[in-house]
């Protein structure tokens, strides 16, 4: 799926790790991706975690896409720092599933917390 995924790609978002229902992803925030108040807009702060929650909720095989999200901001990024989104899934029923993704700053710090809703794909529907 990633090798594929030519918006991620474009940003630099890179796959660290993937186990069934976990993915970890990094980014590196760039002077490109920074709002009017010189934080990084996040709008790139989402995608990095849908990105991770795409790789944990499509790592048991069927193709799986997100039904929902949410994101709650906690700490500003800024241009120079390399983020790290780290995708856990927290249950999954029949075609459904729920995932939790962190993004910490390259301090460690809290940047955002991302639930995501998945379901998978019939497959006559693909």
């Amino acid at each position: 799926m990633m090798a594929a995924d030519v918006a991620s790609a474009a940003l630099g978002i890179e796959l660290a790790e993937l186990a069934p229902g976990q993915a970890v992803c990094t980014m590196a925030v760039t002077e490109r991706m920074v709002n009017g108040h010189a934080i990084c807009h996040g709008g790139y702060v989402f995608l990095l975690a849908d990105t991770a929650f795409a790789c944990a909720c499509n790592s048991h095989g069927p193709v799986t896409v997100a039904a929902g999200a949410e994101i709650s901001f906690v700490s500003p990024a800024r241009a120079g720092e390399t983020l790290t989104a780290t995708a856990l899934e927290r249950t999954r029923f029949g075609r459904n599933g729920i995932y939790d993704v962190t993004v910490r700053g390259g301090d460690g710090r809290v940047v955002a917390e991302f639930r995501g809703r998945s379901r998978a794909l019939e497959e006559e529907s693909r």
